[in-house]
């Protein structure tokens, strides 16, 4: 076997077919945001405005969180030095998950080192805690719920996205008295739409069921005070485990799910990807507690948010650039060519210092590759104008379609 040669033919595929990721080297600067300086390829540096990141609410320069996590790394240095039950717990740890709980009108919550993790821990460890267990899974649940649910060897079923009939008839199929357990999300990020949160609660008050809702794409920017859709329609108390993640509007790192206190305890004695996992940093888990409180109590950021979002999506609608709207803060805008898209990305960064990662396959379905935008309270109206000038150039000069998605 050719080893090298089967790598080469692996990376040739992805290049043939546009799919190849490149990573750029970007410098983000404190109080600059959305800002940065990007290092080219040969070695020069370049002013760029970022209007890819996940860092919705410009929190990772927030003075709050950034004095939370020196004060923290002056006390106790950088590592946690260890797992959370061999000396990895703190009491940053514990207060970020009092923070957490508190969010989410749980008894408990329980920290992961990426939501991806808690995700996958979760999910692949259930069926551990209820022997038969079937999880019914949204066809669009993010690759961390697809993995976990893969993984934990029990049985599962795929329901069409946002599909609630589709969903009853494969409840009714089953047998009643099995466990079982209901996955989704509440905003699906690569489109912006929500997930039906009530009539998936309606269903499992109905079947018996368990809730688990993913709210990474919402945590910190809806809801009065940031704990996500649920909390925004008034439905966490019907939710048995909130996913959330502390690296997007809350601008640092981490995952984490909230839960009933005997429900974190067993995912926390039972899943490998819990216990054998060095825990985050002390400083990492201050400054995320500091963001969570801060947010508690900043409704205007998140209008703010929404406002950006708002004023974007009228603005590339007035140019008949084909995007979809589902009412969320993602701003999609569909190419659906992988070699356009990588392009179109290619000539905002190099021609216009605007810096959107092109979304293709497998992250999105062949044909709908697109440019995803992130506007925030820290893109002004300078960069707003300056973005939307670059789309109506560069559409024009790739002869792409102007006619408008529908919802």
């Amino acid at each position: 076997m050719d080893y090298t040669a089967q790598l080469d033919a692996a990376i040739d595929r992805l290049h043939k077919e546009g799919r190849y990721r490149t990573f750029i080297d970007i410098e983000r600067r404190n109080g600059q945001f959305p800002h940065a300086v990007w290092t080219t390829p040969a070695g020069e540096t370049r002013d760029i405005t970022v209007w890819c990141g996940n860092d919705y609410l410009g929190m990772g320069q927030n003075p709050v969180v950034l004095n939370a996590m020196k004060e923290a790394i002056d006390a106790t240095g950088a590592g946690s030095g260890g797992t959370r039950n061999i000396s990895g717990t703190t009491v940053y740890h514990k207060r970020l998950e009092a923070e957490l709980a508190d969010l989410h009108g749980k008894e408990s919550a329980l920290l992961f080192t990426s939501a991806y993790i808690a995700n996958d821990a979760t999910l692949s460890t259930l069926p551990k805690l209820f022997p038969g267990l079937i999880i019914y899974s949204d066809e669009l649940n993010h690759a961390s719920m697809i993995e976990g649910v893969r993984r934990n060897g029990g049985a599962k079923r795929i329901f069409k996205h946002n599909d609630v009939a589709h969903l009853r008839a494969l409840l009714e199929a089953d047998d009643p008295d099995a466990p079982k357990l209901i996955a989704f999300e509440s905003i699906y990020s690569m489109d912006g739409d929500f997930g039906p949160i009530e009539a998936i609660c309606d269903l499992a008050d109905e079947f018996g069921a368990l809730t688990y809702i993913d709210e990474v794409h919402a945590v910190g920017m809806y809801g009065p005070r940031g704990a996500g859709v649920a909390e925004r329609d008034r439905l966490m108390h019907r939710l048995d485990i909130i996913n959330g993640t502390l690296a997007k509007a809350y601008g640092v790192m981490g995952g984490y799910i909230a839960a009933s206190y005997k429900m974190c305890d067993a995912i926390r004695s039972y899943a490998p990807g819990f216990i054998f996992t060095t825990s985050i940093p002390p400083a990492v888990a201050a400054g995320a507690a500091a963001s969570v409180a801060y947010l508690k109590q900043a409704p205007e950021l998140r209008e703010q948010h929404q406002t950006q979002a708002k004023i974007l999506k009228l603005r590339l609608k007035g140019m008949g650039l084909p995007i979809i709207d589902h009412g969320s803060h993602i701003v999609p805008v569909i190419v659906g060519d992988p070699v356009h898209t990588k392009k179109l990305s290619d000539m905002l960064l190099l021609d216009h210092g605007i810096y959107v990662q092109p979304i293709n396959f497998p992250t999105v379905p062949r044909g709908t590759e697109r440019l995803r935008f992130t506007p925030s309270p820290v893109h002004g109206p300078d960069e707003m104008d300056k973005l939307v000038r670059a789309m109506d150039k560069l559409w024009s000069h790739c002869a792409l379609n102007r006619a408008e998605l529908s919802a």
